[in-house]
């Protein structure tokens, strides 16, 4: 006997309570049934065929449709480094039919799931989002979303649908591993925020001390607050407080290290003689700092455009055959760690 929802035709929500999946499983198997395992695909079927369910082709028709927006959700709207990355997003839709919409996640997982929800509710044409830490329920928007979906500014083995960024954690190695090989053996760290990215570099840094046998876990300095300059110097008043014969620090972004050396000039420690110091993305100011501060230069501008790319080539029906791009990342060795020149 044939069942169907009372006072009406079935609905896709009947057909996901009766083959007990969701209704983005359903949808998903209606509309891609090569996304979906065999088993679910049998179940959803016998689910259809028991509710005589039709999919409403207007309906569909009309969730076809498409805006020309890009949809963009960063995290930060005063960080440099997202500053870079939106001026390669914004050159590369210029003198094309496509407009940016931009979102700001403030850090928050739960905000980017409201921000997820506001966007695919206006069609957007593709979205770009900051990130592979997704909650459940961003993922899968995500993988719903019935458009190109570019994840930036990190790597993971398991992309929504794109993804074009570089791996934290190996930056994180890198330039503690530097520093090891300048000579330093007490090295600290200095972290804020600690989003999923700073965690990345934190492990890092952690694998490259276990490797050369010189991990002290007392010698990192964390604190869930914004980064800033004046931030940099506490976090390494903090430490040199307790573990004064601190050596050498990697600060997890550039505004820290800016601010450790501030500290270090306060403090009359020579830098690199007494301590060295590395920052991470390489913002102008390392460079122009004194001494030029050793940072980890990371492709940000690239980033922005390849998202951008990647996004306009599959909607122009010719999507990437790597569905991940690895920009990679640059050490910039500077006087900041030259202790050994």
């Amino acid at each position: 006997m044939r069942t169907r929802r009372k006072g009406g035709r079935p609905t896709i929500a009947d057909v996901a309570a009766r083959a007990g999946v969701s209704t983005i499983t359903v949808s998903r198997a209606l509309r891609d049934p090569a996304r979906v395992s065999l088993e679910l695909r049998e179940q959803i079927d016998d689910a259809v065929r028991a509710l005589d369910y039709v999919p409403d082709q207007h309906a569909r028709a009309l969730a076809s449709a498409r805006t020309n927006i890009i949809g963009v959700i960063i995290p930060s709207l005063t960080n440099n480094v997202f500053a870079d990355v939106l001026r390669g997003i914004y050159d590369s839709v210029a003198e094309s039919p496509y407009q940016v919409q931009l979102g700001n996640s403030r850090y928050s997982p739960i905000e980017e799931e409201r921000l997820l929800g506001i966007f695919l509710s206006q069609r957007p044409a593709a979205l770009i989002v900051a990130g592979v830490d997704q909650t459940e329920r961003g993922r899968a928007l995500l993988t719903s979303a019935g458009c190109p979906v570019v994840q930036i500014m990190d790597l993971s083995e398991d992309p929504v649908d794109m993804m074009v960024g570089f791996s934290h954690k190996a930056g994180g190695h890198l330039v503690t591993s530097h520093l090891v090989a300048a000579g330093y053996r007490r090295i600290g760290f200095l972290g804020a925020r600690m989003d999923p990215r700073t965690q990345r570099r934190l492990e890092g840094y952690r694998a490259a001390l276990i490797d050369a046998d010189l991990y002290d876990p007392r010698r990192i300095t964390t604190t869930p607050a914004s980064s800033s300059v004046s931030l940099g110097r506490d976090l390494l008043r903090d430490l040199l407080a307790r573990m004064p014969d601190t050596d050498a620090v990697f600060c997890n972004n550039d505004d820290l290290a800016l601010g450790a050396l501030f500290e270090c000039q306060r403090a009359a420690l020579a830098v690199p003689a007494s301590i060295g110091i590395a920052g991470f993305n390489d913002l102008e100011m390392m460079e122009a700092a004194y001494p030029a501060l050793t940072s980890i230069r990371t492709p940000r501008y690239e980033m922005g455009q390849r998202a951008v790319q990647m996004a306009r080539a599959a909607l122009a029906g010719q999507r990437p055959e790597r569905r991940t791009i690895d920009l990679g990342f640059e050490l910039k060795a500077r006087a900041s760690t030259s202790r050994n020149d």
